[in-house]
């Protein structure tokens, strides 16, 4: 079978590798520019280009997709692309552009040459329909669900709107950031585009429509967000420290130096003295009063430092009981 790869994170790197490694042919993998990374801003290649180049795939980058758009040119030449593969599917995994219905078109049911192919395949961190959108994963943890999972769906015109084709659920567990739980969907995902192409090449992949009911939109992470607002309860500022982690970090600020919070946990219920204000700070943690319980800092990070456990951070930074932190943290000053 001749597969179509669009991706561009690591997220989509993992799913082809699972496709390469079960035998499936990819003769074209669509992806973003190369982006300007690290302290030199230089140029680099996504995950996903990284691994099809190692590979010998031919891999194409448009700006964009629409014919009609601001790259005309550079959308034509991945139309002929496309058409060129001859694929049997596209699979779409945190590619990054929107699907013109062109693309839609050309990969749909009828091929234009009579062969049936299977569309556009797309591999969602979510249950669908909870958690349509740009960010899944943390807006899951954010919200405090039990589960999560990944669903293959047919893609349509719509934002994540398409018929389910596979679905498989995921426990949250308590501990879990973005970043770990991004990697146990992301293994799940390469699993199950792999059990979905298998089994429609048999036949024997069913379609069923999303419920009506549920529907959430995760929509993406803005970088003010992260500031932590201690008038919140604990439990609540604890799943945000996870959800931002690895980006963009949450944030707090003491005499306006900020500082980033990598790891949390709440402790209790009742109500504290002011909210911000540090009750205790010791190698096992640094106790905040919040509008509810109390909120232990684990780990943490001065701007342009590394990021350490409590214990190590006191040591280079004071914190002494009644010291308020402030709720209104700028994260674009934070660390990096």
């Amino acid at each position: 079978m001749n597969i179509i790869f669009a991706g561009t994170p690591v997220f989509a790197r993992v799913a082809l590798e699972r496709l390469l490694a079960a035998g499936f042919n990819v003769p074209l993998v669509l992806t973003q520019p190369d982006r300007p990374a690290g302290r030199g801003m230089k140029l680099q290649a996504s995950p996903v280009k990284q691994l099809a180049l190692e590979h010998g795939i031919t891999v194409a980058q448009p700006r964009s997709l629409r014919l009609d758009g601001k790259y005309p040119d550079e959308a034509r030449a991945a139309q002929e692309a496309i058409a060129a593969a001859r694929a049997d599917a596209m699979v779409v995994a945190a590619y990054g552009l929107i699907l013109p219905q062109w693309v839609l078109d050309a990969m749909g049911p009828l091929a234009p040459e009579g062969s049936r192919r299977l569309g556009c395949l797309n591999i969602h961190a979510s249950l669908l329909p909870r958690w349509r959108g740009a960010a899944p994963i943390h807006r899951a943890i954010e919200a405090g669900d039990p589960q999560t999972g990944v669903t293959i769906m047919q893609m349509d015109a719509g934002l994540d709107t398409g018929d389910m084709l596979l679905l498989e659920r995921l426990d949250i567990r308590d501990d879990d950031s973005t970043g770990r739980l991004h990697d146990r969907l992301a293994d799940l995902g390469g699993r199950l585009i792999v059990e979905a192409l298998e089994i429609a090449a048999c036949g024997g992949l069913s379609a069923t429509p999303q419920p009506a009911e549920g529907i959430t939109y995760a929509h993406k992470i803005e970088k003010a967000e992260a500031a932590l607002d201690w008038r919140a309860p604990a439990a609540t500022l604890a799943r945000q420290v996870r959800a931002f982690n690895p980006a963009p970090g949450a944030a707090t600020a003491l005499a306006g130096e900020a500082i980033k919070v990598w790891a949390a946990h709440a402790e209790g219920s009742h109500v504290g003295p002011v909210p911000g204000e540090v009750l205790a700070a010791d190698a096992e943690g640094i106790r905040v009063a919040t509008a509810s319980g109390v909120l232990v800092l684990t780990e943490l990070q001065r701007a342009g430092g590394k990021r350490l456990p409590a214990a190590d951070f006191l040591r280079g930074f004071a914190l002494a009981p009644g010291q308020v932190l402030d709720a209104a943290a700028t994260p674009a000053k934070a660390a990096a």
